[in-house]
């Protein structure tokens, strides 16, 4: 009897703008420390909180807007990481 391999299963996660799940290749993380720190998460492993964002303009600008992180993590956010966030999609 041959014996088939599962598909490995995909981690979604969703976007705390659109609400999509989504894979995380298509996602950007933040994350917010135990020092209230909140920055990009570029190795998608970094420990603390996190919270995705899809990887597209309409979503950061509409999170920047309503300033989406900062509520989501209940702490202050630098205005300057949406603008990092934005650098991020533009390079």
């Amino acid at each position: 009897m041959i014996r088939m391999k599962k598909p490995r299963k995909i981690p979604l996660r969703k976007c705390i703008v659109s609400g999509e799940q989504l894979e995380k290749e298509q996602l950007i993380r933040v994350v917010k420390n135990k020092q209230d720190e909140v920055f990009v998460d570029d190795t998608g492993k970094a420990h603390g909180r996190g919270a995705y964002l899809k990887k597209d303009k309409a979503v950061i600008a509409k999170a920047a807007k309503r300033n989406l992180i900062a509520k989501h993590f209940g702490v202050s956010v630098d205005p300057g990481l949406y603008e990092t966030l934005q650098d991020l999609l533009d390079g």
